[in-house]
């Protein structure tokens, strides 16, 4: 069963749900976690302190709210469009991620969050 989130970053807030992977459950168990935004392209960034290594889910190229947890960064990551990886049209992390779950609300905001800003994931 999908567990939903929030995720506030600067101003914007929008609505998640992770899914039952296990790099998932151990995010979803660690909330509410707190941290400063990293952007990369239109790629949202941050350490959390979760450990965890690429699994079954992992991906080397992402879709447009895509949720992904970086292991070598030990990072979240929100995809909402392009990174400087990225190919054409798709969205490319700097190396594979585990996805984790996806953004259900509108992902367009998030393009207004700016390095350095405070980021939290709660519970939803």
């Amino acid at each position: 069963m999908a567990q939903t989130i929030r995720i506030r970053a600067g101003k914007v807030v929008v609505t998640a749900e992770l899914n039952d992977s296990p790099t998932a459950q151990k995010v979803y168990e660690t909330l509410p976690i707190d941290g400063s935004v990293n952007t990369w392209g239109d790629e949202i960034y941050f350490e959390i302190p979760v450990s965890g290594s690429l699994d079954e889910t992992a991906r080397d190229v992402v879709a447009v709210g895509d949720l992904g947890y970086w292991p070598t960064g030990r990072a979240f990551c929100i995809f909402f469009g392009p990174t400087p990886a990225s190919r054409g049209d798709e969205i490319r992390p700097a190396s594979a991620v585990n996805v984790l779950g996806r953004v259900v609300s509108e992902t367009a905001p998030l393009g207004q969050v700016r390095d350095g800003e405070s980021v939290r994931i709660e519970r939803g």
